[in-house]
Parts: C-alpha cells; sequence; structure tokens
C-alpha cells in the first residue's frame, strides 16, 4: 500500500499570528517587516496588500510605493514560535511520523490513518477554531507532490482572502497533475536551472518529464537523472522526525539586518531555549553546538564547538553559542541571519557524580518550567 504524505503550510503566517494580537487589521493592506526608513523589507504581507503587488522580500520603502496605505507591523518574535509550536503538537497528536521543515510548514505520514480528505478536513478545522490560524494542505503519495499540490491549492484561492486550501493528488495522477506546471514548480529548478531549461525549450514539468533521462543528465550531471523522476512524480524521500534527524535548529532571519549586541544576545537566548526545549521532548542531548550567521551581504559562515558531554540544556546550549558568537563578529557588526543547532546526540546524561548536584537541580528546574510552559504558556514563566 503507497504511503500518505500531508503537507501543511499556514497561510501569510507572520499575518495571521498579527491578526491574532489585533483583530482590526483584518481585511487591511499591511506588511510584517522592518521599517523603510532603516531598509527593511517585507517579511510577510496580508491578502489585502497582495492584491496591490506587495511581495515578501520586497523593499519596505517600494511596497509603500506600491500601496500608500500600508501599514507596517514590526515582529512579536515570540509568539511566532509559540504559535507555530501549537500547529506542531497538533500534527503530532495525529501521527509520530512530523517533519516540520519551517516554521510554519511540515509534513505528516497519515498512511492508514483514515479518510485522507476527512483527516485534512478536521486538521484544518483544528488549526482554525482552536488556534485561530487557516492553513492549506496537500496530500500525495509523496513528499514532493504533496507540497507542490500545497502551492497549487493556495495559488487558486480567492483574490484578497487567506485561501485555507485542500488539494488531493490520488495515487497514480502524480505525473498528469504535474504535467502543465511550470518547470520553476519542481524541486531543484531555480532560476538557473529554469533558464537553461528555457533554452532547451523545456518550459513545464511535462516537457521535462518527456525528455530522455540521457539528456537531462547530459545537461546537469547526475542531478539531471533526479529532475526527470521528479518529472514523473516519483520521490522516494521519507519523513525525517525529530527523532531520526541528524541535529535540531532554530533559525531567524531578521526583517532588518541587526547590530546591537544585546539584540543578538538576546535573540540567541530565545533560539538556544526552542532547541533546549525541543531536544528535550524529544529525550536526547548533543555534544556538538553550531552557531550559524549570515552577514548583510548574504555571505554565511557556521562554528561549531563539541562538548565533554550531551547536552539538553537552555543556558549551556546559549552559553556556548554565546562564545562562538563572541569569536567571529565583531561588536557591532551586522548581521542579517542568526540560527543555533545541537548534533552528536546521545541520551542526556542522569547519573550524578560526586560533584554534580547543581548540575542534577537545574535539570529538574527545566523540566518543571517545561512543564509549566506546557501548561500555561511562555508568559507564565516571565511572570513567575
Amino acid at each position: 500500500m503507497p504511503p500518505t504524505i500531508l503537507h501543511l503550510d499556514l497561510d501569510a503566517f507572520f499575518c495571521a499570528v498579527e491578526e491574532l494580537h489585533d483583530p482590526a487589521l483584518r481585511g487591511k493592506p499591511f506588511a510584517v517587516g522592518g521599517r523603510p526608513e532603516e531598509r527593511g523589507v517585507v517579511a510577510s504581507c496580508s491578502y489585502a496588500a497582495r492584491l496591490f503587488g506587495v511581495r515578501s522580500a520586497m523593499p519596505m520603502s517600494r511596497a509603500l510605493r506600491i500601496c500608500p496605505g500600508l501599514l507596517v507591523i514590526s515582529h512579536h518574535r515570540g509568539d511566532y514560535g509559540k504559535m507555530s509550536e501549537k500547529v506542531m503538537e497538533r500534527l503530532r497528536n495525529l501521527s509520530p511520523l512530523v517533519e516540520q521543515i519551517s516554521i510554519d510548514e511540515a509534513f505528516v505520514d497519515i498512511s492508514g490513518l483514515g479518510d485522507p480528505a476527512a483527516i485534512a478536513r478536521r486538521l484544518q478545522s483544528e488549526v482554525q477554531s482552536g488556534i485561530g490560524l487557516p492553513c492549506s494542505v496537500g496530500i500525495a503519495g509523496n513528499k514532493l507532490v504533496a507540497k507542490i499540490a500545497t502551492e497549487v491549492g493556495k495559488k487558486s484561492g480567492k483574490k484578497g482572502e487567506p485561501p485555507n486550501a485542500l488539494t488531493i493528488i490520488p495515487p497514480g495522477a502524480e505525473a498528469a497533475f504535474l504535467d502543465p506546471l511550470p518547470a520553476d514548480m519542481l524541486w531543484g529548478v531555480g532560476p538557473k536551472t529554469a533558464a537553461k531549461l528555457a533554452g532547451y525549450g523545456i518550459h513545464t514539468i511535462g516537457d521535462i518529464a518527456r525528455r530522455p533521462a540521457a539528456d537531462l543528465v547530459r545537461w546537469f550531471g547526475e542531478n539531471g537523472h533526479e529532475l526527470w523522476r521528479h518529472a514523473r512524480g516519483l520521490d522516494e524521500h521519507p519523513i525525517l522526525t525529530e527523532y531520526e534527524a541528524k541535529s535540531i535548529s532554530q533559525e531567524l532571519t531578521f526583517a532588518r539586518d541587526v547590530r546591537d549586541d544585546r539584540e543578538l544576545e538576546r535573540t540567541l537566548r530565545e533560539l538556544a531555549e526552542q532547541v533546549g526545549r525541543r531536544l528535550r521532548r524529544a529525550s536526547m542531548a548533543g555534544v556538538t553546538v553550531k552557531l550559524k550567521l549570515r552577514w548583510p551581504d548574504f555571505t554565511s559562515l557556521t562554528r561549531q564547538v563539541t562538548l565533554p558531554q550531551p547536552t539538553d540544556q537552555d543556558e549551556e546550549i546559549y552559553r556556548t553559542a554565546l562564545g562562538l558568537l563572541e569569536k567571529v563578529r565583531s561588536k557591532g557588526k551586522a548581521v542579517r541571519l542568526i540560527g543555533v543547532g545541537v548534533s552528536g546526540f546521545k541520551p542526556p546524561l542522569r547519573q550524578l557524580g560526586l560533584w554534580d548536584g547543581d548540575s542534577e537541580k537545574r535539570r529538574k528546574l527545566q523540566a518543571a518550567l517545561d512543564e509549566v510552559q506546557a501548561r500555561f504558556g511562555e508568559k507564565a514563566i516571565r511572570r513567575g
């Protein structure tokens, strides 16, 4: 029996969260991102703003020119992570086979759980009514087609409104579904590859599928064969859960470049806390802590350090990552993206050594804080 893969994508996620904060924003053209006078960019925009041509990654100054009444909203960073986790928890309650691929997207293996359409509609209803967020869903026999199904569904929604789409591709219909779609909707086809394909007269996914695989291999090397298989709707990539992942990480791209040392340290702590919670939930710990940075010119670097014993503790992850940050970044240097990860997984150490009493106390305190947060949310911890 072929697998059944569900792909969920939260519609205009950042904007939907902001509308929960301020319901008066609903139906209005607004964008989440940086200020125009600070060379800010659009991180996300409402569907009403999209009617004017506003798009993600657009300079905010240009967005204001094409939509003069555009409202500019600053980020509520902590809320995005908290709302995302609520959605992912719903997915994990549905199936243990969940692969989160970004803050607002995930794959779920729902094979053998019942009627896929009924599962999807129930899930959409729970996320909308229980959390307050609209979402679109694609279902197919593999991850590739399920994700593209979601994208197609989102494009077919009513203009100016969240699509809340549901698109299901039956087994055996994958190639026919993909055939008329633009080539750049396929995984692995970026602007350069699309331009090269167009030079050979290839414009749709079906055009790729109809070319001999040998042609694609000649043009693109080994990637050409995978491109040919994907164009036919073939994809064997499994669902990778947190338990199977080689690392657990969190990162944040700022709406505007950040120079302030304290803001970077604060963000680093928040990311370390998110990584720590995910490690503890998976009953795992890691010996390697990694820092990722991206500068304003889009160049990136990663640095890592190996600890003497595995950790799942927020403070240790944060202090280690902070030490790496201080080594590679001079004070005041602008940062576009910052991320924290842990790898080298082993079971968390629980045996006590002669001098480990304080460490165990910290673990117990962390476990208690996790429990409080699970029940009452982040604000309860901060008030306490």
